[in-house]
């Protein structure tokens, strides 16, 4: 009893979320998004941890191994559509033989730019790709930049060509019954949840999910503390020929000393020096 009680707490929790995140205006502009592009997402993490309450140690980024397929495309940054699939289950086809059409109507209905979060209900097992050459121009035309899918994709060659960035599990041939089960809901991939509307930045390294309250601060924050490292601790490791190992020892530990100072003053954290 307990527990129905509990599970229907946190469904009606995620529904008065998604009604927020629905209404909610984007905090960030797109010339801010722009930006955030420019970056890797480490540099991106790099300033959200000094603008965060979330743990920087366990929040935000994904917790499991995740490829990206499309690194020569550089960092992708939008805002989450969710749609959770079940390839290996057929049922799925013939209890809502609209669903794709559906589908299709709710990312349409979404302001871009726009990342598709894909739960794969199969895990750990990938027995059908959502994505392929067909599906990726879909969405591309439908605004929608890349996909972080828990499942696989096929026709990489097809969707480098779409210009459709993928991070994902794994590859494989065929895409069974990869219909959508549900969508604009609560998506969990390489564990972390993912909730639509949430602003994302992926690259080669993972993907990092930031929270609504630390948009507005969030480029600021990247700029300033990839400036510091420049500033301090990079310049230290650059200046060494001709010193003793004492010395560039003793520029680290002052330029570290810099680098901590420097972020205390501008956000109270120390960082990671």
């Amino acid at each position: 009893m307990q527990l129905k009680i509990k599970e229907r707490y946190s469904q009606f929790m995620i529904s008065i979320k998604l009604k927020i995140y629905r209404k909610m205006d984007k905090i960030i502009s797109h010339a801010d998004l722009l930006e955030l592009k420019r970056w890797n997402t480490p540099t991106i993490y790099n300033g959200w941890e000094q603008i965060t309450n979330h743990d920087t140690g366990r929040d935000g980024f994904n917790l499991e191994p995740v490829t990206d397929y499309m690194p020569q495309m550089g960092p992708m940054v939008g805002f989450a559509v969710t749609v959770v699939i079940e390839p290996g289950n057929r049922t799925h086809v013939k209890s809502n033989p609209d669903s794709g059409k559906q589908y299709r109507e709710y990312i349409a209905s979404v302001a871009g730019p726009k990342i598709v979060v894909v739960q794969d209900l199969d895990k750990p097992v990938i027995y059908g790709a959502f994505w392929g050459g067909v599906n990726s121009n879909i969405h591309r035309a439908l605004g929608c930049i890349g996909t972080i899918t828990d499942g696989g994709i096929r026709d990489t060659d097809e969707m480098n060509n779409a210009g459709f960035k993928a991070l994902a599990r794994g590859v494989c041939v065929g895409h069974a019954w990869s219909t959508p089960v549900r969508w604009n809901c609560e998506a969990e991939v390489f564990g972390r949840k993912v909730l639509p509307g949430q602003l994302i930045h992926a690259d080669k390294h993972g993907f990092l999910v930031i929270p609504d309250e630390d948009q507005e601060k969030i480029l600021e924050a990247a700029r300033f503390m990839d400036s510091n490292e420049c500033k301090t601790m990079i310049r230290s490791a650059r200046s060494t020929s001709g010193k003793s190992t004492d010395k560039i020892l003793a520029g680290f530990n002052k330029a570290a000393a810099e680098f901590r100072k420097s972020a205390a003053s501008k956000f109270g954290q120390k960082g990671e020096w």
